[in-house]
């Protein structure tokens, strides 16, 4: 179990920038690539991984929680945990930047963003990115070389409406080309769509297929600002659900100067989660989705914990 005092430290931590320490290359005594098991969600010899954060009411997250703090339930059946890992696997991750016209004052802080993301990058990572305005466009490919992705972020022009849909959906099909099996995007827009081809409830399908976690940094007007369309204002709801469902989160951001803080503890908070692994108690072949719950066992003398996890799977069909 978690020791009461075990998270304060941790926490205090939280109020300065998070150091930032890529994650050295693998040595000769660690274990080999093909024996290790990502966490990612995925049914592999039976055995479901599943990568959960735990964050407190604040929103930070928590480090140095045990096996026996959490319990998982599959369609209302409480499940064995097989397997429980908390460590740094490697990441394929697409960034979402929007180039819409109005994020002409807010690109230099938003290109700032993603490097203090891209710092925090182990050498086994790699990047994909796709801009978007009207219309999506996969700008640059994957590639380990984070240097490329940010050179191409220093020609962006703020232009045009904003698709931040097909954005998505195009970032998403072409993160099944990464070749490491733990998948991510993160997406970086200042409003709500309003010129997107697919609807949002296709890209809701795609992303519950998708074995990916999605983050975004919101980078939205006050509430009370003059001129706020109504896509604007539905924007932090509709960036919100679609995290949620894919056990990420969405990061609103009103102060530009918060950006690169938040990036970074983005890309920090991937690199601390944590691995749970069971085998289903339904041994049906029937490819329909599940629905997963993951429980904290609160520790005792801090405050209470949340969980943040893909909400199901598809079963397989053979």
């Amino acid at each position: 179990m978690l020791a009461p005092g075990a998270v304060a430290p941790y926490l205090a931590a939280q109020e300065a920038r998070p150091n930032i320490v890529p994650r050295p290359k693998p040595g000769a005594g660690e274990p080999k690539e093909e024996d290790r098991i990502t966490p990612n969600i995925r049914i592999d010899t039976n055995l479901i991984i599943v990568p959960v954060t735990v964050t407190t009411p604040m929103g930070q997250f928590v480090t140095g929680m045990e096996k026996e703090n959490f319990r998982v339930i599959e369609e209302k059946v409480e499940q064995e945990i097989l397997y429980f890992s908390s460590f740094d696997a490697p990441l394929s991750i697409g960034l979402v930047f929007d180039a819409s016209g109005s994020m002409g004052n807010k690109l230099s802080k938003s290109r700032q963003a993603a490097a203090q993301f891209f710092k925090t990058s182990n050498p086994e990572d790699e990047f994909f990115l796709v801009q978007f305005n009207e219309r999506p466009q996969l700008t640059h490919g994957f590639t380990t070389n984070t240097e490329e992705i940010q050179n191409r972020l220093t020609f962006t022009q703020a232009k045009g409406r904003t698709a931040l849909l097909d954005g998505i959906y195009l970032a998403l099909s072409e993160l099944k080309k990464g070749r490491n099996p733990r998948k991510a995007l993160l997406i970086i827009s200042d409003g709500g769509d309003n010129s997107s081809r697919y609807t949002e409830s296709e890209v809701r399908n795609l992303l519950r297929e998708a074995d990916a976690q999605m983050y975004a940094i919101g980078i939205f007007e006050p509430i009370g600002a003059r001129g706020r369309t109504a896509e604007e204002m539905a924007g932090p709801g509709l960036l919100h659900d679609l995290t949620e469902m894919t056990g990420g989160r969405h990061f609103p951001v009103e102060n530009l100067n918060d950006l690169p803080d938040i990036a970074a503890k983005i890309g920090v908070e991937l690199r601390n989660q944590y691995a749970i692994g069971y085998i289903s108690k339904n041994l049906a072949r029937d490819g329909k989705y599940r629905k997963i719950q993951v429980k904290i066992v609160q520790p005792k003398g801090v405050p209470p914990l949340r969980a943040l996890h893909r909400q199901g799977y598809y079963a397989p069909t053979q």
